[in-house]
């Protein structure tokens, strides 16, 4: 551990779980992992590692056993968990293997465990290189962050500001055995090509060229937090009681850069895909000035958002229900249907007698509570503030007579909701 006291490397977890720590039997991963063995205070939380098996290499079924020498050496149980690699995924082939691997990460990672991964400065400078060359902005030339929320743990990476000169000088002292990847040569891949051939170069002239690219990724990190703190705050000004919309106008009052960050952060909120290069552009341009009576949208992946009433609005795209839908429901059990959504009675064993379950035809009319007269339902549901697209999926319930009892769970008519509030029930209509 003297080796690497040199860099002031904190070796204390960010929270108090137990460490999982990601070992692939490399120099990197091999290191850490005897670092960490050698803390009492970490042995005393809970020390155990994991092998991720990918099935790419002859030698895969060695590297295994390697890892479980290693670990039985360290007295450190060792899980490994084998996955299969989709090779045609369209992400190539390293970045897939990533995806499942994290994967594999956090189905293993416990409550509040934190997963230790191996990454060092070096790997952080060609983190920061790759970045900048896909032009990211300040999010992006963040890199790595040395911990951070990962599933229902944490993610530690204490080794970022040590170079792998160190660590390898760290494993020598120390007799250590590890596994030389031969992909790691292979220079058709990014990394591999700014690690064998760009770097090199760079030292020639930069001596210290991985440690400003190290610095200049955290001092992005640092530029990129205070931007969350402000859009946070931006987010919040533009948002009405709903999450899934905002305010037009106090969005169009934000600075550009401003409120394009904001959109991506309220899409990633909603756990929404992220938006595409061009989706801010597409919102300035066709929702954000568009005449007040216009009904734009922008979709992407599933996932939507419309501009109506002076909000804008976002979420999943959904099918609307078919016209010619009909079913009878006794309110016994929940209704799905057919658009996935489901219809159920709550605190009633059911309705006195069976009610249809439609879609809207047109013409529709409903009597409202304390209401006189009835309405159209068009104009009720305009009234309420129902979006034209949840108008286009909403159920609606009629008795035998073909009066319209009630609208999803949005609208009731006078004779509904005296019998909900007479039997204690509520309707429910959910995703």
């Amino acid at each position: 551990m003297a080796a690497l006291a040199s860099n002031h490397v904190d070796l204390t977890p960010p929270t108090g779980g137990g460490v999982l720590v990601g070992l692939s039997g490399g120099l990197d991963s091999i290191a850490l992992l005897h670092v960490l063995a050698a803390s009492h205070e970490i042995r005393a939380r809970g020390l155990r590692a994991i092998h991720v098996h990918h099935g790419l290499h002859r030698d895969a079924d060695a590297w295994t056993m390697h890892c479980q020498r290693v670990c039985d050496e360290l007295a450190v149980p060792l899980a490994i968990v084998r996955i299969e690699v989709e090779r045609d995924s369209g992400e190539g082939l390293e970045a897939a293997a990533r995806k499942v691997r994290h994967a594999a990460f956090e189905a293993e990672l416990r409550e509040e465990e934190v997963l230790a991964l191996a990454h060092h400065r070096d790997d952080q400078a060609e983190t920061f290189l790759l970045r900048a060359l896909r032009a990211s902005g300040p999010d992006g030339l963040g890199a790595m962050r040395a911990w951070r929320r990962f599933g229902r743990g944490w993610l530690w990476r204490p080794l970022l500001g040590v170079p792998r000169s160190e660590l390898l000088a760290y494993a020598q002292q120390h007799a250590l055995h590890w596994i030389d990847d031969p992909s790691n040569a292979d220079t058709d891949l990014d990394r591999n090509f700014l690690r064998h051939r760009v770097m090199p170069l760079l030292r020639e002239r930069w001596p210290g060229a991985e440690a400003a690219f190290a610095q200049s990724a955290t001092l992005s990190a640092e530029t990129s937090e205070l931007l969350a703190e402000g859009d946070a705050l931006a987010l919040a000004s533009a948002r009405t009681l709903d999450a899934h919309t905002l305010a037009r106008d106090t969005l169009r009052a934000l600075p550009p850069a401003r409120r394009g960050r904001v959109l991506r952060l309220w899409i990633a909120t909603l756990g929404l895909p992220p938006l595409p290069a061009e989706g801010v552009a597409r919102i300035e341009a066709e929702l954000l000035d568009a005449r007040v009576d216009a009904e734009p949208e922008f979709a992407w992946h599933g996932a939507t958002v419309r501009l109506w009433r002076d909000l804008l609005h976002a979420g999943r795209q959904r099918r609307p229900l078919p016209s010619d839908w009909d079913a009878a429901w006794d309110g016994a059990t929940p209704l799905r249907l057919p658009t996935g959504d489901t219809l159920a009675l709550q605190g009633a064993a059911g309705f006195d007698a069976p009610l249809r379950v439609h879609a809207r035809q047109g013409g529709e009319r409903i009597t409202l509570p304390r209401r006189a007269h009835s309405h159209a339902l068009k104009h009720v549901l305009q009234d309420f503030g129902v979006p034209p697209w949840v108008r286009e999926r909403l159920p609606l319930l009629s008795n035998a007579a073909g009066a319209v009892m009630a609208a999803g769970d949005l609208v009731y008519s006078a004779e509904f909701d005296t019998w909900l509030h007479a039997h204690g029930a509520r309707l429910a209509w959910s995703d």
